[in-house]
């Protein structure tokens, strides 16, 4: 099988562990919303559906339409990051349990998560998307697919994700937040 065709079932691999997230993360809404979770920045989340998406796509058409090589020197270091970065995804899902959500999901009452990775970083799932963005199109050389992902996805993590996320954390109560 060649180079091509195993980076293919890579993304086709990586596809299929978005729609198991996207399970989980409806599963996790509605049991948010039964608590009287509140969401915000829903307007950013159609968006963020389409990067991610697009990276998957980009990945394959980049490999396609430019001969992208695999260079082992870089597609094998770089591949151990995009697995890592699965591994490191769900962690931050089994720690964030049934809190765990695609969408900035706040249940009132419900002190923040500060086991597993949020040990030590606010935000670590965020760390993931940034590691996985550039690894995964480097396991073939996708190097315009790993550029256009990482700018895109700073401007909307930056730009939206992460402002919504850390208002709809500060409007807990201040008992909570103490907690953190």
């Amino acid at each position: 099988m060649s180079s091509a065709a195993w980076f293919t079932a890579l993304v086709l691999a990586t596809g299929v562990e978005r729609l198991a997230e996207l399970v989980v993360s409806t599963r996790n809404a509605r049991w948010s919303f039964a608590r009287g979770g509140v969401e915000s920045g829903r307007g950013h989340f159609g968006p963020m559906v389409a990067l991610h998406t697009g990276l998957l796509l980009a990945c394959l058409a980049e490999v396609a339409l430019a001969d992208r090589p695999f260079l082992p020197a870089l597609g094998w270091p770089v591949l151990a990051l995009a697995l890592l970065s699965q591994v490191l995804r769900w962690w931050c899902i089994a720690s964030l349990g049934r809190r765990w959500n695609t969408r900035v999901i706040v249940v009132p009452g419900m002190p923040p998560v500060v086991r597993g990775p949020y040990r030590w970083l606010k935000h670590p799932n965020y760390v993931v998307v940034v590691l996985e963005g550039v690894a995964l199109p480097l396991v073939h050389t996708c190097w315009v697919t790993a550029l256009a992902f990482t700018v895109l996805n700073a401007v909307l993590l930056l730009g939206f994700r992460l402002p919504v996320e850390n208002r709809a954390l500060a409007a807990l109560p201040a008992p909570q937040r103490a907690a953190r």
